[in-house]
C-alpha cells in the first residue's frame, strides 16, 4: 500500500508542472453555509487514438472532422463559458495512427523524449487521465516508458522516462509480480472554484475532485502476447469498491469515475467489456466519463442509438441510474462536457440532478462546417508529423488492381486478399521451420475489413492502381495486432464462419418492403473473410448460425473433423469475436511480428500485384428471389468498383447529399 501512496504523490508534485488554467491554485477553505451553489464543467476527450492533428495519413490529405487540434478549441471555448472546468482524459490515447506507429516503431522514441500525443494535450493542461486497451498494443516496455512510470513487472526497466505532466491513474490492473496497481489506483484534483453563498455574493472555495481510472478486463485477452504471466486485472465494479473508501478518506468533494468502456445492462461479469452500467450503482461514485465503444452519450437525437432504450439511461440528459455521465466520441471529433449544478446541503457539496446534464460538442456541425484548430497543437508536433509523412510515403511496390473496401460486406478481397496472401504465406514458411508435423495441414488465412465506412464516407481502404507505400499497407492493415495461427477443425471452422456471417440481417423472401442488409450490431471487423483455397456459401434466408450452406476446400466438402491451421492476429486467436472453439488454447504460432508489416514484407516480395497475386472472393451468396429490394449504405459512386471487383447485383438508387449513397443488392 506503501508504495501506491508514494506513487499517488509523485503523480501529485508532476501534475503541479502541468499547464492549466488561472484558478489551478486552491483557495483557503471558508465556511460555506448550506444553500451555497457552484456550477463546474468536467470535460472529457476519450479514443483520440493519436489523431493529434486534423490529417489521414492513409491518403495523405487533411481530414478537418478528426484531431485534437480542433477538440483543442472546443476546449478552450468551454473554458471561457464555464468558470470551473476540470479536463480529463478516458484512454486510446497513444495508438491509432501512422504518428504513433512512427514513434513506436521506427521511430524509437528515446527516453528523453515526449511522445507527441502527450506533448499536445500538456498544452492544455489536463487534470487526469485513465488507461485504455489500446494502450497496451505495444507492449509494457513502450507503456511503460511514454507514460514516465516505471512498473515492476518481469523483469522491465526501471527507468523514468518523459512522460505527460498530468496524472495517469489505473484502478484495476495490477503486477503479476508483485501485486501491486501499475499505475497509482486513485488520485485528488484539487482546484480553486468560483461557488456563490446563499445570499449571491461570489466566494473562491477549494473543490477536491478524487478520480478512479478502468481499463477493460477483456485486455489480458485481446493483448495476451504482451501481457501473460506479467499483469492481472479485477472488475470494474471490485476495483471501485476497493479503492473508495481509501479515495473518500482523503476529504474528497466528489468522485469521477474514469472508465475505458461502454454500457451493457447484462448481467454483471467481473471479466466484462462494458461494465459502466453496473459502475454506476457503486455508491460513492458521483460522475462517470465513457469511452471505448466510439459512440456519443447522450445522443437522443440519434434515433438509433443504442443508448434510447437501455434501462435506467437518459439518454437526453445523460443520466446512467441517476448518475450523470458522458462519452465524448472518439478521434477528437467532439467534446464531452457534464455541466455539474452543486448544491451545499448537510455540510457538504451534492449534485443538483435537476439542473445538471451532459453533453458532446462535435467539432463539426456538418462535414464543412468545423471549429477552427488551434494553431498551437500543429507547432508543437510540427517535426514529428514531418517526419511521419516522409516515412509513410516510402514505396514497397505496385499495384494494378485498385485495392478497396467499399464492398468487403458483399466478399470483395481486392484489399483483404493482400492481407490474407502475406499471412497465409507468412505462416506456411514459419510452419516450414517450427513446426515441420503440420506440414500437411491446410494453411487458410483470415481477415476482417478496418474501414467500412464505420465512421462516415472517408472511411473506407481505397488505393488506386500505381505505387504502393508503407501507409497504403497501413490503411490495409490499420492496427499493430500481432500475426498468430491457430489449430482448428471443420467444425470450428464453419462455427468462424457463422459468427462472421451475422454481420447479415436474416431476410424475408417475402416481404414487400425493402429490407436492411447489414445488422448494425455487428461491427465490420468481425465479418472475417476465410481465405486459401477455399469456397462458402451464405444464405441469407436462414437464421444465424445456419447459413453456410456450402464450405468447401479445392473443391470437395470440409468435413467436421478436417484438420486446418488458420492465419490471423492476436486479438482474434485469442478469443476475441466470441467465435465458439477459439478460446486462446489452440494457438500455435504467436510472433511479435505485427500483421502490418508482415504485409510489407509480402509486397516487397511481390512487387508488382494483380489478380493473379490475390486470391478470387470465397464468399458466394445463394440466390433469393425478391419481392422487395435489400438495401445498404455505403461510399456514394463507387458500384462500378464492385462490379469490376465480381460483385453482382450491386445497384446505387439514391445518393444521400453527404457523401454516402443507398444500394440495393439481389444475391444471384
Amino acid at each position: 500500500m506503501q508504495r501506491h501512496l508514494l506513487a499517488a504523490a509523485v503523480a501529485v508534485l508532476v501534475a503541479a508542472c502541468a499547464s492549466a488554467p488561472p484558478s489551478s491554485k486552491p483557495a483557503a477553505a471558508p465556511t460555506l453555509d448550506d444553500g451555497a451553489r457552484a456550477d463546474v464543467a468536467l470535460l472529457e476527450t476519450t479514443d483520440l487514438h493519436s489523431n493529434v492533428l486534423s490529417f489521414d495519413y492513409m491518403k495523405g490529405v487533411a481530414d478537418p472532422t478528426l484531431g485534437f487540434e480542433r477538440v483543442a478549441s472546443l476546449i478552450r471555448q468551454a473554458r471561457e463559458e464555464f468558470p470551473n472546468t476540470f479536463l480529463f482524459d478516458d484512454g486510446d490515447t497513444i495508438q491509432g495512427t501512422a504518428l504513433s506507429d512512427f514513434q513506436a516503431l521506427p521511430g524509437k522514441l528515446a527516453c528523453t523524449e515526449q511522445l507527441a500525443m502527450y506533448k499536445a494535450m500538456d498544452a492544455l493542461g489536463y487534470d487526469g487521465a485513465a488507461i485504455g486497451n489500446h494502450e497496451f498494443n505495444y507492449g509494457l516496455a513502450f507503456l511503460s516508458q511514454v507514460t514516465g512510470t516505471p512498473y515492476d513487472v518481469d523483469d522491465s526497466t526501471k527507468q523514468r522516462c518523459k512522460g505527460p505532466a498530468f496524472p495517469i491513474v489505473l484502478s484495476n490492473v495490477f503486477s503479476a509480480k508483485t501485486g501491486s496497481p501499475l499505475y497509482p489506483p486513485f488520485h485528488v484534483v484539487e482546484k480553486t472554484i468560483k461557488a456563490w453563498t446563499p445570499d449571491g455574493s461570489a466566494i473562491d472555495v477549494p473543490l477536491k475532485i478524487g478520480i478512479l481510472g478502468f481499463a477493460p478486463p477483456p485486455i489480458l485477452k485481446w493483448d495476451k502476447r504482451n501481457l501473460e504471466g506479467k499483469v492481472t486485472t479485477m472488475g470494474v465494479v471490485e476495483a471501485a469498491k476497493r479503492y473508495l473508501p481509501e479515495l473518500k478518506a482523503r476529504n474528497v468533494d466528489l468522485v469521477v469515475a474514469i472508465s475505458h468502456g461502454g454500457l451493457n445492462p447484462s448481467p454483471y461479469d467481473e471479466n466484462m467489456e462494458n461494465a459502466n452500467w453496473h459502475l454506476a450503482a457503486v455508491p460513492g461514485i458521483d460522475a462517470m466519463l465513457l469511452g471505448h465503444s466510439h459512440d456519443t452519450f447522450p445522443n437522443a437525437a440519434n434515433p438509433k442509438s443504442r443508448f434510447n432504450n437501455m434501462p435506467e439511461v437518459d439518454n437526453e440528459r445523460g443520466f446512467v441510474r441517476g448518475v450523470p455521465a458522458v462519452m465524448g466520441s472518439f478521434w477528437g471529433k467532439g467534446l464531452g462536457v457534464i455541466k455539474l449544478a452543486l448544491a451545499r446541503k448537510d455540510g457538504r457539496w451534492q449534485i443538483d440532478r435537476d439542473k445538471t446534464h451532459s453533453e458532446v460538442r462535435q467539432i463539426c456541425v456538418t462535414p464543412k462546417d468545423c471549429v477552427a484548430p488551434d494553431q498551437q497543437i500543429a507547432r508543437i508536433v510540427a517535426a514529428e508529423h514531418a517526419a511521419t509523412v516522409a516515412w509513410v510515403d516510402t514505396p514497397i511496390g505496385q499495384t494494378r488492381e485498385r485495392l478497396s473496401t467499399y464492398f468487403a460486406d458483399l466478399g470483395d478481397t481486392s484489399a483483404l486478399g493482400v492481407i490474407n496472401a502475406a499471412q497465409r504465406e507468412y505462416t506456411i514458411e514459419w510452419i516450414k521451420r517450427e513446426r515441420p508435423d503440420l506440414a500437411n495441414v491446410p494453411v487458410l488465412s483470415a481477415a476482417a475489413a478496418f474501414k467500412a465506412g464505420f465512421a462516415g464516407p472517408e472511411d473506407y481502404t481505397d488505393i488506386p492502381a500505381g505505387k504502393v507505400t508503407i501507409k497504403n499497407a497501413a490503411d490495409l492493415y490499420l492496427y499493430p495486432n500481432t500475426i498468430s495461427a491457430v489449430s482448428i477443425n471443420g467444425t470450428t471452422l464453419k462455427a468462424w464462419l457463422e459468427k462472421s456471417a451475422e454481420r447479415f440481417n436474416r431476410v424475408d423472401p417475402a416481404a414487400a418492403e425493402p429490407q436492411a442488409l447489414i445488422n448494425a450490431k455487428v461491427p465490420t471487423y468481425n465479418f472475417d473473410v476465410i481465405q486459401g483455397e477455399l469456397a462458402y456459401t451464405i444464405d441469407l434466408t436462414r437464421a444465424a448460425g445456419e447459413r453456410i450452406v456450402k464450405l468447401a476446400l479445392r473443391g470437395k466438402p470440409v468435413k467436421p473433423e478436417q484438420p486446418f491451421i488458420v492465419a490471423t492476429n492476436n486479438y482474434r486467436a485469442s478469443g476475441s469475436g466470441n467465435i465458439p472453439g477459439l478460446d486462446g488454447k489452440n494457438i500455435v504460432m504467436s510472433e511479435e511480428t505485427t500483421n502490418r508489416d508482415v504485409v510489407i514484407a509480402w509486397i516487397r516480395a511481390h512487387p508488382n500485384l494483380d489478380r493473379k497475386a490475390i486470391e478470387a472472393s470465397p464468399v458466394r451468396f445463394a440466390p433469393i428471389a425478391l419481392k422487395a429490394p435489400l438495401t445498404f449504405k455505403g461510399r456514394a459512386g463507387q458500384a462500378a468498383v464492385a462490379q469490376a471487383n465480381g460483385i453482382k447485383g450491386v445497384k446505387q438508387i439514391a445518393d444521400n447529399g453527404d457523401g454516402t449513397a443507398t444500394y440495393t443488392f439481389e444475391p444471384r
